[in-house]
């Protein structure tokens, strides 16, 4: 019996080759390979998507993030507030923008950041917060946008997500993406972008993007190269057309999962955020002996994940802010109980209780 991916990457891909072709074709007879028109034309369609007025395509999620930072104004010695149940992305892109991260719990029915520690988290040196959107659902922004501090959200899990029906970069200065290929639009490789209202922080990303410079050879201030490839760009107007209709896929397969799954002994079921439409990145559930689980899971052919099993504060990249095992217990429960499920656009209602059957297996 075929096993069952976290992700079906070439079942998307069928969808999309013949238009991905045409655009491989058009990009090599123009002989346009940085940047250019179809960057630009999926850099558009993106703002539209997401009902903004910009999006500056970029290498990575990671430089995205590290770029809208600064471009908001953050920088050396400036703290920054980041939810420790996160991909370590979001804090190495505070550290690398000059700024110090300085973590905070998730709340525990949604694993989202916790705005109570935000409020006593915040300092005389705190200039930004950076809400991750988590699983495919949205932080709640309206109390963090209260605080009356820089927000700049991580958004790579939440494209396509709405907030009482304002997505990402609604409320915060700008929000960060990325294009990982497992995520609702993925590339082909490695791309990123950021969404803004602000045509000052979307001006200064385009620079910073491109070595600093607006203009060839005039560089005012150090940038970087990390411009969005326009082969990439070709794989991602063709996928757009499609996230609406995915993600829909993926909500409804959300609600089968909820239907197989409820009552079952000792699984804890992920809960939305009243006001959220979230899409489904990920399905994580909370299961007792995870690691025997999931070890279960795949011997059965189930290709489950966790996200995430350590914590950034328990990660060596940032020892030196001093935290240690028991400082953020939240977190800490969750990394050792989340379980991934396969979750997917065109994933079947026999595959899912394929699924569900052998969760309930092995649990026991």
């Amino acid at each position: 019996m075929a096993g069952i991916p976290l992700v079906d990457l070439r079942a998307q891909h069928r969808q999309v080759a013949d238009d991905v072709a045409r655009g491989f074709a058009r990009v090599l007879d123009s002989g346009c390979f940085i940047l250019g028109p179809e960057v630009e034309a999926f850099e558009a369609s993106f703002a539209r998507f997401s009902d903004v007025r910009h999006c500056v395509g970029v290498a990575n999620g990671t430089d995205a993030l590290e770029i809208a930072l600064r471009a908001a104004g953050i920088g050396q010695g400036d703290e920054v507030i980041v939810p420790v149940n996160s991909f370590i992305a979001t804090a190495l892109a505070v550290a690398r923008a000059g700024a110090v991260p300085v973590l905070v719990d998730c709340d525990p029915d949604h694993l989202l950041i916790d705005v109570a520690q935000v409020r006593r988290k915040i300092g005389p040196r705190t200039r930004a917060v950076v809400p991750v959107h988590l699983y495919g659902q949205m932080a709640p922004m309206e109390e963090l946008a209260s605080l009356g501090l820089v927000l700049v959200e991580d958004a790579a899990q939440a494209q396509g997500a709405t907030r009482r029906g304002r997505g990402p970069a609604a409320v915060a200065v700008a929000a960060a993406t990325s294009f990982y290929p497992g995520k609702n639009l993925g590339a082909y490789g490695d791309a990123g972008a950021l969404l803004t209202n602000d045509e000052a922080v979307a001006r200064r990303a385009r620079a910073l993007r491109n070595y600093g410079s607006e203009a060839k050879y005039v560089h005012p201030e150090t940038g970087f190269n990390s411009r969005l490839d326009p082969l990439q760009a070709v794989v991602l107007s063709a996928k757009l057309a499609h996230l609406a209709r995915w993600n829909a896929e993926r909500r409804d397969a959300a609600r089968r999962y909820a239907a197989l799954l409820a009552g079952v002994p000792g699984v804890v079921l992920p809960a939305t955020l009243p006001g959220n439409e979230a899409v489904w990145h990920l399905y994580v559930v909370q299961v007792p002996r995870r690691d025997d689980v999931l070890a279960k899971l795949r011997a059965a052919g189930i290709e489950a994940g966790v996200h995430y099993p350590t914590p950034i504060h328990l990660q060596g990249a940032f020892r030196a802010l001093g935290h240690r095992p028991g400082d953020f217990p939240v977190a800490e429960a969750a990394a050792a109980r989340v379980l991934s499920l396969p979750i997917y656009p065109g994933i079947t209602p026999a595959q899912q209780e394929r699924v569900a059957d052998a969760l309930r297996t092995a649990i026991g």
